[in-house]
């Protein structure tokens, strides 16, 4: 059997925004075939029972054919490796547990390379994923044995160490869903939701308007129950204890049985319940003491424990928690019944995917010290048909948000907002919570700021609850996108002069304009820094700063090409020319009509109530309009290419006789200006009409333009 070299992988490129493959973050992969350009994938003999053996669920992909089977019949036909490398990458990202369905492989004016992308929502995983999949190929080229269940975890940790946690991810998903972009600060799960001026950021379950003052009382236990008793929110009477032998003189003047619990300890961690003698509390008194700063003895209450969610004073998901036990059977130790009966449950794990923790009975010492209570331990074996108690809180999980009597969303949300929290996970003790509070004794016995989520994403019984929406709701209220208006301007050559005056102009309108161009990044007529901000990572920093509330960006093809654009959607595009096309060659676009493929993704982004400015001058500028989502302007330097476009009825900004001419349909309004310009008409031309579809009144424009000065821009912090 012929062993083929690897094919080599020339160059590996991750496109963070909108490109020219597609609207979201892609990973373009240049690769060399190889001798194996002259060996497709029906010319391997046993190659496709070798690669459906390794990987059977290729079956499933559609591929061109449009239908499940698709690639398998492309196979057996015969398609070159590139096009497979992209189909078994892809698989892996579906077996690891990110599925993934975009992917595209394009022959180049060479022979034997291919241009490979594939969506990438993060770049490391991407990597990691190429990299396997391209030994995974090899291999079965190859004939040699392939691991391919070795892949695929090594994938998934990469999207265990790079991915949002499931709560924060859900937060994102449910902002995507109305159309509010993200941004993500760091890598943990910090996020910033929306542009500028109008953003929010989140940590998990926090917003930017968490108060810190409210979080410290939440995690003071003794402050937050007094505080919520004076607002008549019941609570369990309570005492701090500084010793073990206080804690045993508390619980004697409250009366057992007590609870034994940290004072600022967390997910029920050092929490004892039911203690009705002095060893049983002392024994509590240290292991909660272990957990926080001080300890509280208080009132034990029966019934069942629930955690209610609060968002902005009202109540949107509900949990309850059971007991967790096990049934002996007379051979069996504690800890095998705890694994054979509770840990088996898929549902419970040590990640947040779990809505279920795993029990430890020998390490967790809650669970000892109930253990101890009924005269057992890890390692004993209990008498057949003996029902053992294992842990009594810490399973918050079954869904119960429609059985919430209005009496306990009151307190709930009172409870949150005397605490301050715009969020919070308020955690009470209740019999029966269907029933009136009056019926039953019941108590909040916490008020949580960061509230974990997953009991209502994930609950191991019942529905899960949409309260990603809620949070995204009461961070944007209904209309509010979080966005702020963004202008692109796309051209094949230089397009900083145009940036730079439709900056100028905005700034007219009273806004806060951002400008990210060639010459720099500027706040107003400030310029922050003087490096190419053509650069996302530098243009990005506009869509970070709180302080503005407009942005115009500088993107030429080679930005489009390197790098994507830096935001998903704009309210405005501007296409200007097909210039410099011979500074695009390793991109393999050899002459100007290459480019308007790839100055194409301006328009692909405008929001569907902005606008696209396309020069008409060229005709094959002017054909991009098919595919912008919003209205369009038409600028030119001639009158005759505007003429079917204003014939039915569209906007259009024309020169004649050296003046600038507004249009719409038939109407004409010429821009009156007061003196000469030292700008040209291939630059005025496409910035009127940028601030025109942006909404400046024609007397502004021209007052802009009167008073624009190319340096002004150019003074430096």
């Amino acid at each position: 059997m012929t062993i083929f070299d690897d094919i080599r992988l020339l160059r590996v490129t991750y496109l963070r925004g909108p490109n020219l493959w597609t609207y979201r973050s892609a990973l373009e992969v240049w690769l060399d075939l190889g001798e194996l350009e002259k060996h497709p994938s029906d010319k391997l003999p046993g190659f496709v029972a070798r690669l459906t053996a390794a990987l059977p669920a290729l079956e499933e992909h559609h591929c061109g054919v449009g239908e499940r089977g698709g690639f398998l019949q492309r196979l057996v036909e015969g398609t070159w490796m590139g096009h497979v490398l992209e189909h078994v990458v892809i698989e892996l990202l579906n077996l690891a547990g990110m599925p993934t369905g975009f992917g595209q492989t394009r022959s180049t004016s060479k022979p034997g390379v291919y241009r490979m992308v594939f969506r990438a929502r993060d770049e490391a995983v991407a990597r990691c994923a190429l990299e396997h999949g391209h030994r995974v190929l090899m291999g079965v080229i190859n004939g040699l044995a392939v691991d391919v269940s070795a892949a695929v975890q090594a994938v998934r940790e990469a999207i265990d160490r790079a991915y949002l946690g499931p709560s924060t991810a859900h937060i994102v998903a449910s902002a995507t869903d109305r159309r509010i972009p993200h941004l993500r600060l760091n890598e943990g799960n910090l996020v910033q939701l929306g542009h500028g001026k109008r953003q929010h950021r989140i940590w998990t379950a926090e917003t930017d308007r968490t108060s810190a003052i409210a979080e410290g009382i939440a995690r003071d236990k003794d402050l937050t129950k007094r505080l919520i008793t004076a607002v008549g929110v019941p609570v369990p009477e309570g005492r701090i204890a500084d010793s073990a032998a206080a804690a045993w003189e508390a619980a004697e003047a409250i009366g057992v049985p007590v609870a034994v619990k940290p004072s600022d300890g967390n997910h029920g961690r050092g929490v004892t319940l039911d203690l009705t003698t002095r060893e049983q509390v002392e024994a509590a008194w240290v292991l909660a003491e272990q957990e926080g700063s001080e300890v509280i003895v208080e009132r034990y209450i029966p019934g069942d424990e629930h955690r209610l969610l609060v968002v902005a004073g009202q109540l949107v998901a509900a949990a309850r928690g059971e007991a967790a036990w096990v049934n002996a059977d007379g051979r069996q130790t504690v800890a095998q019944l705890v694994e054979a009966q509770l840990n088996n449950d898929p549902r419970r794990g040590e990640t947040e995917d779990h809505p279920l923790g795993r029990i430890d009975v020998r390490e967790d010492g809650a669970i000892v010290a109930d253990l101890r209570r009924q005269g057992l331990h890890a390692e004993a074996v209990p008498e057949a048909g003996r029902r053992v108690l294992i842990q009594r809180n810490g399973n918050v999980a079954i869904d119960c948000t429609d059985e919430v009597h209005p009496d306990f969303a009151r307190i709930a949300s009172l409870a949150a907002r005397t605490i301050g929290l715009d969020i919070a996970g308020v955690d009470l003790v209740a019999q029966d919570i269907a029933k009136p509070l009056a019926q039953q004794q019941a108590a909040v016995v916490e008020v949580n700021a960061g509230p974990g989520l997953l009991s209502h994403l994930k609950p191991a019984v019942g529905s899960p609850r949409p309260v990603g929406k809620a949070i995204v709701d009461h961070l944007f209220p209904p209309g509010d996108d979080g966005r702020i208006p963004l202008v692109g301007i796309a051209g094949g050559g230089s397009t900083s002069r145009i940036a730079r005056l439709v900056a100028w102009l905005l700034q007219l309108s009273g806004r806060q304009v951002g400008l990210a161009c060639r010459e720099g990044l500027y706040l107003g007529t400030r310029r922050v820094d003087e490096r190419d901000a053509t650069d996302g990572a530098l243009a990005e920093r506009l869509l970070l700063n709180r302080d503005v509330d407009a942005a115009v960006f500088e993107n030429d093809a080679a930005t489009i090409l390197d790098q994507g654009l830096v935001y998903d959607r704009c309210r405005i595009g501007v296409v200007t020319d097909l210039d410099n096309a011979a500074a695009l060659e390793r991109h393999d676009i050899r002459d100007a009509d290459g480019l308007p493929r790839v100055l194409r993704t301006q328009m692909d982004v405008v929001l569907s109530d902005g606008c696209g400015v396309l020069n008409a001058d060229d005709a094959r500028i002017a054909e991009l309009a098919q595919y912008c989502d919003g209205a369009v302007i038409l600028y030119a330097t001639k009158g005759a290419a505007l003429a079917a476009h204003r014939e039915a009825g569209g906007r259009a900004v024309l020169a004649r006789e050296g003046a600038i001419v507004l249009c719409e349909g038939t109407a004409e309004e010429p821009l009156t200006l007061r003196g000469s310009t030292h700008l040209h008409l291939h630059e005025l031309l496409p910035a009127v009409a940028a601030a025109w579809a942006f909404g400046l009144a024609p007397a502004l424009l021209a007052a802009g333009i009167d008073t624009f000065d190319v340096h002004t821009c150019a003074e430096t912090h």
